[in-house]
């Protein structure tokens, strides 16, 4: 799983995370369903924000919900995902852009990809997944030209990009790839007044998450010789820094030009968790859940892993390896140390066992409490020590009452919900 925008699970809460899943899992059924069980593995966190803004702009009512069957990365649970034309959309945007990524690796010959075999092997897949996104794309009234002919300029202006070369020139393929798919949401939501502010917000955000990727892949581009666009440009961190924090603010006031059914989620994602993940690129702050270090280098729902600090809320918790009741003995799912205890009959056998934590693995409960593979018993996960919590707000102490997190209430708060901040 990829993407900017990677909330905590924990600081979500529940109504935010049943919504965020319903959508992730819209993305990836809609790819499956549209475009084969391969096209699943393009899901990504940012493609899902055009689910999120058409369902917030047309209403849940109407932007639809269908229960979807037992899936293992649910836990074999069934649940309500999001569906229509926003999800399609998202599916077709995130094959196009994934081709794209695709190619780039080919062309820079990246790892596996340096063979011939293995590079043919991935631009056929590519030439699949462009091809399906743009009919993807045309079946919702979205022309897929406008990404591919902003993909097909970047490595023409990358070329050309030099020292003293502004950074806006090489982020602007994907400003405009991404401004054209949010607006499009207006389109399907029928709502034509909006078109122009998440043109704004989409253009905004294109330039946030180009600049952030190089942020974060600037060291290793250097150690392995790559292009990166902050290196190639001369631009300092200082100044991307500035740049993103003028993005972010962008989409705020932009998102408050726009009108939504619920706008909840869309706020939370794009208001607050956008600013978390330009923090979290920049190393200044993290998310104990995430299992980031400073330098953000783990998912949002990644197992959190190094040694245990006694006395520490950080994300590895007293169950870690290294922790009180980490064990020494490769237990991975947590929990205090288990003497010989008899075989009741609750318990799960060995296979069964393996399945059961096949699936908690998968599903990162390993995170969070969940149950004990083989004894069944109620574990507490790696992250209970978690600092982030839920509506915990380290600015005032207080949190949003829209979307349940922190608003910098005593500052810039631009929620409409008529909560306190």
């Amino acid at each position: 799983m990829f993407g900017m925008v990677r909330p905590c699970s924990h600081r979500l809460g529940e109504r935010f995370r049943t919504e965020w899943m319903a959508h992730l899992c819209g993305l990836c059924l809609a790819l499956r369903r549209d475009h084969g069980q391969l096209a699943r593995v393009v899901t990504n966190y940012d493609g899902l924000l055009i689910s999120v803004l058409t369902e917030a702009q047309l209403g849940r009512g109407e932007g639809g919900r269908r229960t979807a069957g037992p899936c293992a990365l649910r836990g074999m649970r069934t649940a309500s995902v999001a569906q229509g034309e926003g999800a399609r959309l998202a599916a077709a945007v995130s094959l196009v852009l994934a081709a794209a990524k695709v190619r780039d690796h080919v062309a820079d010959r990246d790892g596996l990809l340096a063979r011939r075999p293995v590079a043919a092997a991935a631009r056929k897949v590519a030439a699949s997944w462009g091809r399906a996104g743009e009919a993807g794309g045309a079946a919702v009234g979205f022309d897929m030209g406008v990404l591919v002919e902003a993909v097909d300029r970047q490595l023409g202006i990358e070329t050309l990009a030099g020292p003293g070369t502004p950074i806006r020139t090489v982020t602007e393929p994907t400003e405009t790839a991404t401004a054209a798919a949010f607006a499009h949401t207006a389109r399907l939501a029928g709502r034509p007044g909006n078109v122009v502010p998440l043109a704004e917000a989409g253009r905004l955000f294109g330039r946030l998450a180009h600049l952030l990727d190089a942020v974060e892949d600037q060291a290793a581009d250097a150690a392995c010789g790559a292009w990166n666009p902050l290196t190639a440009t001369g631009t300092s961190r200082t100044e991307a820094r500035r740049i993103a924090d003028d993005a972010v603010h962008g989409i705020r006031l932009a998102l408050k030009d726009a009108e939504f059914s619920d706008g909840a989620l869309v706020h939370l994602l794009l208001v607050h968790e956008l600013r978390r993940s330009v923090d979290r690129a920049f190393g200044t702050t993290g998310c104990a859940h995430t299992g980031t270090d400073a330098e953000g280098a783990r998912g949002a729902f990644g197992p959190p892993t190094g040694p245990y600090v006694p006395g520490s809320p950080g994300p590895q918790g007293p169950y870690a390896p290294g922790g009180p009741y980490g064990s020494p003995y490769g237990n991975p799912y947590g929990g205090p140390p288990q003497g010989p205890d008899k075989q009741g009959p609750d318990k799960r056998g060995f296979w069964a066992g393996c399945a059961a934590a096949l699936a908690v693995c998968c599903t990162c409960k390993v995170c969070c409490e969940f149950e004990g593979p083989w004894s069944r018993k109620k574990r507490e996960g790696c992250c209970t020590s978690c600092d982030c919590g839920d509506t915990s707000c380290s600015d005032c102490g207080d949190a949003c009452e829209c979307c349940g997190s922190c608003c910098n209430c005593c500052s810039d708060c631009d929620c409409d919900c008529g909560c306190d901040c």
